[in-house]
């Protein structure tokens, strides 16, 4: 077995963190000790709900009652969590960074060119007779187009397989 290796965090990388070390310490504590209130505030502050859950988790390893379920009764739209609440605060910032074969083909992609894309492709997929809950097979190679595809079956609920 090899010997462990820990690597400290770079100062000019922790400055640039969403939370220190501290703060991470408290969040853990508090996911542990009241894990309901604490997954709804991450919920509430880092996702878009078109719809607000009844309950937080429910869960059962009974024989009988095998479930797990979090935020049961909530309703949300992957596109509009990737995409949507992002075009206020970041709508020019670049959202997809994408490098071809050759590290001169490449393109970045702001959250307001990708939102464009993907409402006009997910149109497209409506006009075509798609809706939500079929069923859409995509076939593309690894292309920013790939990505809008998938945003846009999310968009309408369609389900989709890459």
């Amino acid at each position: 077995m090899s010997e462990q290796k820990i690597y400290p965090v770079p100062a000019s990388a922790a400055e640039g963190a969403h939370i220190d070390a501290a703060t991470y310490d408290t969040m853990y504590r508090r996911s542990v000790e009241d894990p309901d209130n604490f997954w709804a505030e991450q919920a509430d502050q880092f996702l878009t709900w078109s719809k607000k859950w009844d309950t937080v988790q429910d869960w059962s390893y009974g024989e009988d009652d095998l479930h797990i379920e979090w935020f049961k009764g909530g309703r949300l739209n992957v596109a509009v969590n990737c995409i949507d609440r992002h075009l206020e605060t970041r709508g020019d910032q670049t959202a997809i960074i994408w490098e071809g074969d050759e590290p001169t083909d490449s393109k970045n992609i702001t959250y307001r060119e990708l939102h464009e894309q993907v409402s006009r492709f997910g149109s497209a997929l409506r006009d075509l007779g798609v809706v939500k809950g079929d069923r859409v097979c995509i076939y593309m190679p690894m292309i920013p187009e790939a990505t809008v595809a998938m945003l846009a079956c999310a968009r309408i609920g369609a389900v989709h397989s890459v």
